[in-house]
């Protein structure tokens, strides 16, 4: 096996559809009614790489291709790749970066994003201290898709021994948008993400997400502080509506309710934090489990999952205006989600979304449709995984009619995988 494998551009075999379609109402325990409303149709595994990759993110350029990353080891070195889906199937995986000082997170991990004059930027996470989280962000460029790439370069302007990480990237006017968490508040000691105060005690500062801007030339634009407290380690989303952005994020009170709030604007002005659903999530530490949106001209949707209660759940929640306000949340799961979320919008205004299931004992990477009225269609089955951190967070990207899902196998024989659902005509 070589790893890599041409995309199959020819419709399932019947067969394959049906055995699709009858794992899609057996996991919902559906019937014939059910069977009609199925809108999802899932091709076979058309990327893979071996054990031990990990950790990929999927990422829409230009004219509809695909840009993957993942880490993979080279010769015992941690190493990000790449490879592009382009028309007539994937390009042989191309190495961005190898380095003994790579931060190689479950949780954490690398992304792309393709400029509007085709520059491609990716950004990792570099070890600078001994300290468990004191690591930074890097950032590197490439003008002919991925074959050389410049010198790496730092995209926060702190330079402390603490944790940056959980980046969010978009293509925004010229050039590229991103946010990402930032501990410099937690400054002052390298080994324990402590500061002293005025008074001489010792406390741990607050983690804080932040945004700026990235030129195709490499140019950074202003920092831009969008909330000085928030959860220390759940990823960050940004998501293009209109003429602006939206960055969502679980947030962090001071009683230590962290539900997800978004926060909306462009450039340096953005408005206050607003709650997406006021679930009332307290936790004393933080669950490593990150929103997700998707947006278009006006209409945005996001995904989180929650524990409030002390029962699981992972929900949906519509806006119509740009995130300003959000209808009612749709819980999505099958009753015991790990959560790991990702969401598209279709253009029906429904929208795909992508979680973790531990349900009958196998944990699975599922997907269903779910519409602004509070309906879904039955979840249809990506792949059966494992519960544990290496299985990751399946990512998901939507190309016309077609959504694409990348996710981790753990353990010998798994790796990266890659697979098509197909959407309804």
């Amino acid at each position: 096996m070589t790893g890599v494998h041409m995309r199959n551009r020819t419709r399932a075999p019947a067969g394959r559809r049906i055995r699709s379609l009858a794992a899609a109402v057996l996991l919902c325990g559906c019937t014939g009614e059910a069977e009609r409303r199925v809108s999802l149709e899932s091709g076979d595994v058309e990327f893979e790489r071996p054990f031990p990759s990990g950790e990929p993110h999927l990422a829409v350029g230009a004219e509809g291709r695909t840009i993957l990353t993942w880490i993979e080891p080279e010769d015992g070195v941690p190493a990000l790749r790449l490879a592009i889906r382009e028309a007539d199937g994937w390009s042989a995986p191309r190495t961005v970066w190898t380095s003994d000082e790579m931060f190689v997170n479950w949780a954490d991990f690398p992304s792309s994003v393709e400029m509007p004059d085709g520059t491609l930027a990716v950004h990792w996470l570099e070890k600078v201290a001994e300290a468990p989280y004191a690591y930074h962000v890097m950032l590197a460029l490439s003008s002919d898709d991925g074959m050389t790439w410049t010198e790496p370069f730092r995209a926060h302007d702190d330079e402390s021994p603490t944790e940056h990480g959980f980046v969010s990237m978009v293509p925004w006017r010229e050039g590229a948008a991103l946010t990402w968490l930032d501990a410099r508040a937690m400054a002052g000691a390298a080994a324990g993400g402590v500061h002293v105060t005025e008074g001489g005690h010792a406390e741990r500062g607050p983690m804080s997400v932040r945004f700026r801007t990235l030129a195709p030339d490499g140019r950074l634009g202003p920092e831009v502080l969008l909330d000085d407290r928030t959860c220390e380690c759940c990823q960050t989303a940004l998501a293009r509506v209109g003429d602006g952005l939206v960055a969502a994020y679980r947030d962090r009170s001071e009683s230590e309710v962290r539900d997800i709030a978004v926060v909306r604007g462009a450039g340096e002005r953005w408005t206050a934090p607003a709650p997406v659903s006021t679930d009332g999530w307290v936790i004393p530490g933080c669950p490593v489990n990150g929103p997700q949106l998707s947006g278009d001209e006006a209409a945005l949707v996001s995904a989180w999952y929650t524990g409030a209660g002390g029962t699981p759940q992972a929900y949906v929640a519509f806006s119509a205006d740009a995130g300003a306000t959000f209808g009612p949340r749709v819980r999505i799961d099958e009753g015991l989600p790990l959560g790991r979320v990702d969401i598209e919008r279709l253009d029906d205004g429904s929208a795909a979304v992508v979680w973790l299931e531990a349900s009958n004992d196998t944990p699975r990477v599922l997907v269903r449709r779910v519409h602004p009225d509070g309906s879904q269609e039955p979840p249809l089955l990506i792949s059966e995984t494992a519960g544990e951190r290496s299985s990751g967070f399946p990512r998901m990207v939507r190309l016309g009619d077609e959504l694409l899902f990348a996710w981790t196998i753990p353990g010998e024989g798994g790796g990266v995988r890659v697979r098509p659902v197909q959407l309804p005509d």
